[in-house]
């Protein structure tokens, strides 16, 4: 029997001040690994190693590709790879980009949740959109348990939110309280594991960087009428779980919120580009009528007048749906 020795936290904005007060409350003899994935930069990586040296008594290490997991140990996620729990050691993967990020929360919760199961405990911090969620819901399917910042503890609550919408969660409590709760978790026995779903292994080996075709990816999922905002891909609806997400040939993966957000860029920006070649066009035909009026021909400069008042009335149409789209709240909370 195994006691539940594998601890994975995921975060985003506002996830460090929570992530320094549950593992300040750890002991150093915790019988179990602590792996930590945030969204930031390369270049921050430095930053949040400080930040967990400073929040306890555990030794921090950065992952590399086949370190032994070793427990009272925390593991920070590398730059540019997504960190994956293997067999007792440590795999980076370069697999496809999910929610636009690598290192990517879902990867790492789906490996613990395919190789530990029930001796996983999953905690989702304070952040934007829904990465997480899809990757706490496979912990919950693995027998294993769900914590989560309380969305009104957060200083962004949508990623807590959106993994309380997702799965069944045991925990939901303030970042005060994780630490004290996730010591006597630990101590206790985890239940025996059963077979993992065969969707979750598929997707921990899409995130090691395994090749994927569109018979493999039709196994967990449909085909959506919906282009993959990174490669322009055919993206496919995802039905094996929750929150509601694609996938395209490539391996891409999105939650519908950061697609909504990656779409709305995109729409903002061809509606800018439209706005400026109807000017364009008005402009050029309000010229085109002063030289066919200088030279007499007055109906061509009439009807050149009239396509100019026609493009002009377009223009500020547009116009003004690209204002009122500034002034819509953000259907993701970007």
């Amino acid at each position: 029997m195994f006691n539940r020795d594998i601890i994975v936290i995921g975060g985003s904005s506002g996830a460090t001040a929570p992530l320094k007060e549950i593992l300040g409350r750890l002991p150093p003899d915790i019988p179990a690994a602590v792996f930590v994935v945030l969204h930031i930069p390369a270049r921050g990586i430095g930053i949040l190693s400080t930040v967990v040296h400073a929040a306890g008594r555990l030794p921090v290490k950065h992952a590399m590709d086949g370190m032994p997991i070793e427990n009272g140990t925390v593991y920070l996620a590398a730059p540019d790879h997504h960190l994956l729990v293997v067999n007792g050691e440590i795999m980076l993967g370069r697999g496809p980009r999910e929610n636009m990020v690598r290192p990517a929360i879902d990867p790492l919760f789906r490996s613990a949740a395919l190789h530990y199961g029930p001796r996983v405990i999953g905690i989702i911090l304070s952040g934007l959109l829904s990465d997480g969620a899809s990757g706490l819901n496979a912990i919950k399917r693995c027998g294993g348990v769900a914590m989560v910042q309380a969305p009104t503890d957060a200083l962004a609550d949508e990623m807590p939110r959106r993994a309380l919408e997702a799965s069944s969660v045991d925990y939901c409590l303030p970042g005060a309280e994780i630490g004290d709760v996730l010591a006597g978790l630990t101590k206790a026995k985890a239940d025996a594991a059963g077979p993992a779903p065969p969707d979750i292994r598929l997707e921990v080996d899409i995130a090691a960087g395994e090749r994927i075709d569109s018979e493999t990816l039709g196994t967990i999922s449909r085909p959506a009428a919906l282009t993959c905002p990174s490669c322009g891909g055919v993206l496919s609806h995802v039905t094996v779980d929750k929150p509601l997400r694609f996938r395209c040939q490539v391996g891409h993966a999105f939650t519908a919120d950061v697609l909504a957000r990656e779409q709305e860029s995109r729409v903002d920006e061809a509606m800018r580009v439209a706005l400026r070649i109807i000017e364009e066009r008005a402009e050029l035909v309000r010229r085109m009528a002063e030289d066919a009026r200088a030279s007499g021909r007055t109906a061509i400069a009439e009807m050149y007048d009239d396509r100019c008042i026609e493009y002009r009335r377009y223009a500020d149409l547009i116009r003004q749906v690209v204002l009122k789209s500034l002034d819509l709240p953000a259907a993701t909370g970007g």
